[in-house]
């Protein structure tokens, strides 16, 4: 007979336990806290509350809210506090939980599987952030009304409890929901599990007690149980240090008592920041791990989805021989080759281009030699005689007439227009980069290459290369030419002159135009008179009238000259060449005069 529907649960059927939890946990940190009314230096009830809604429908939530507010406010009466505290820090606490599962719920809607786990930890991170500050505003003004207490040293000890403690619990709590007692029992771990923390005990209990400042030696074994056991290992890693670090303090042990004139808040948020620093370095690692694991699965997932199409696509499925028979060609080689696939069989290494036929030969080698599989690309012949690029994947498999004998499969793909664009793209780079170096206007170098090509010519003087010689020059008077005939005369104007400079030095020298009217001339081992020579052709070179959109003009030019046969700094070789064109134009314009320096 077949078997009866499974009546549904109810809303809230596993209130009651988060109840017990909530309150077990609530009065255990109470009484570590030593008096009614004192916050807990680590809170666990809200995250409980925050892991448990988070692995549960959101309609499920009202039910889980007001089960967790009875059973907090109870373990406060126990422990003394007065009904009205009581019931209002209950509330922030709840408060506190269900914000921070509101967010994450709204941004991510299953936490088991998310899009990206390293976003949800930010999210994750800042909600706790928010929500603990929205409560702790909260509770230490109660706490300060009610009970007398610090408005700041309360709500910082609220924030750094609930925040280590959402952190830690709220972690656990959603690992032991997605996966039970599983994640911690499942075979083949359990010995791993138990191994790891009993390591962590030990040296946790070592470390707090003995008087000596050795925390940081549990950080090692933490580690060692979050790389083993991710998320749950965190979980219980982070609790047994909180539980051990917490009684041992508590009965006066450890390595928190070293500090003399430390009350018991300062003890509290030295053992928060310990376990902080856990958190730290642990939920990272974890979270990258996991969204490794994300990307490999999806990796894999999309690897198998391009085996299936590619075994129905256009690609040239072929079987080689150990010794480069063809025994078998897919019939897609007409359209990617032109060729048959009965003319495709046998030895026919000559298809391939000649450049890639050695390289090709090797690869298909290792590939036997290995058992490994890997991509080439190369060129085939097309029937009409053109090459084609292709991408071709070998693969290692049994041979059929010799099990001991290994086939190749090749899988291949025409990637000519991929190619194509690579080498436009490419092409796109070199005119970026020629363009990035090149003046615009007049085709000569820019800054950038200027700079370039002195530092290179100043490091070889330094290194026993020949002298640097700059000259500076501007066009005389030039703004009135672009305010009286426009900028378009302008413009021709320094195409022209700048053609006349290219002109005037050697192909050897730079010419550059840094902008304006400026334009800079660097000769490498000018001679003894080179730079002046150059200088003088320069000048005689802008006489020439200049014909600029249907107007002719003469103008003249007024050079700055430095020179550097030993070891200087290119911006003061600059700046000497720049004061020597001033005083060119202090001079009269339309001449050359030199530096004396160098």
């Amino acid at each position: 007979m077949p078997r009866p529907p499974t009546p549904p649960r109810r809303c809230w059927a596993d209130a009651p336990l988060l109840a017990i939890l909530v309150a077990g946990s609530a009065w255990l940190s109470l009484t570590l806290a030593r008096g009614p009314g004192e916050l807990s230096g680590i809170w666990i009830g809200s995250g409980l509350l925050a892991g448990w809604l988070l692995s549960r429908p959101t309609r499920r939530w009202p039910g889980y809210v007001a089960a967790t507010l009875a059973a907090d406010a109870g373990a406060r009466l126990l422990v003394g506090d007065a009904p009205g505290y009581a019931l209002v820090i209950a509330s922030c606490n709840a408060t506190e939980a269900l914000l921070l599962a509101g967010i994450v719920r709204r941004h991510v809607p299953d936490v088991r599987a998310p899009k990206d786990w390293m976003a949800m930890g930010g999210l994750a991170t800042a909600a706790t952030l928010l929500a603990c500050a929205v409560s702790g505003t909260a509770a230490a003004a109660v706490a300060h009304l009610l009970h007398g207490q610090d408005f700041r040293m309360a709500l910082l000890g609220w924030y750094a409890a609930h925040v280590v403690g959402m952190v830690i619990v709220a972690t656990t709590t959603l690992v032991m929901q997605r996966g039970g007692l599983g994640l911690f029992l499942e075979k083949g771990r359990r010995g791993s599990l138990v191994a790891t923390m009993a390591l962590l005990v030990a040296v946790a209990v070592t470390v707090f007690l003995t008087s000596l400042p050795l925390l940081f030696l549990a950080y090692p074994p933490l580690l060692l149980v979050a790389t083993r056991h991710d998320f749950a290992g965190v979980a219980l890693g982070v609790i047994v240090l909180g539980l051990v670090g917490g009684i041992a303090t508590h009965l006066g042990h450890g390595p928190l008592w070293l500090q003399e004139g430390l009350d018991d808040h300062g003890r509290i948020a030295l053992l928060q920041i310990f376990l902080a620093g856990g958190c730290l370095m642990t939920i990272p690692m974890c979270l990258a791990t996991a969204e490794r694991n994300r990307l490999t699965r999806h990796l894999a997932d999309s690897e198998r989805r391009y085996r299936m199409l590619a075994d129905h696509s256009h690609d040239v499925i072929a079987r080689i021989r150990a010794d480069g028979e063809r025994l078998y060609v897919s019939p897609s080689v007409a359209e990617l080759l032109g060729w048959q696939p009965a003319q495709m069989l046998g030895s026919r290494w000559d298809l391939m281009h000649p450049d890639d036929r050695p390289r090709q030969q090797q690869a298909m080698a290792e590939v036997l030699d290995t058992g490994h599989p890997r991509t080439d690309v190369y060129r085939l012949r097309h029937r009409d005689g053109h090459y084609v690029w292709v991408e071709a994947v070998a693969r290692c498999l049994p041979a059929d007439d010799d099990a001991n004998a290994l086939d190749v499969m090749l899988s291949v793909r025409d990637i000519t227009r991929r190619k194509e664009a690579e080498e436009a793209l490419a092409e796109s780079r070199r005119e970026l980069e020629r363009m990035s170096r090149t003046d615009p206007l007049t085709g000569l170098a820019n800054r950038r290459q200027l700079d370039e090509r002195l530092a290179q010519a100043l490091a070889r003087l330094g290194r026993g290369g020949p002298p640097v010689a700059l000259l500076y020059l501007d066009v005389d008077h030039f703004k009135q030419v672009n305010d009286s005939l426009g900028h378009a005369a302008g413009d021709a104007l320094l195409r022209e002159l700048a053609r006349r400079l290219r002109e005037s030095v050697r192909v050897t020298d730079l010419v550059a135009r840094p902008g304006g009217d400026e334009f800079v001339l660097m000769l490498e081992d000018p001679g003894p008179a080179g730079a002046e020579t150059v200088a003088r052709k320069v000048l005689e070179a802008t006489q020439v009238p200049i014909e600029a959109e249907g107007t002719t003009l003469v103008v003249g030019t007024s050079i700055g000259i430095a020179c550097a046969r030993r070891p200087v700094e290119s911006a003061s070789l600059m700046a000497r060449a720049d004061a020597a064109l001033y005083v060119a134009k202090r001079a009269g314009r339309n001449r050359y005069h030199v530096d004396a320096g160098g």
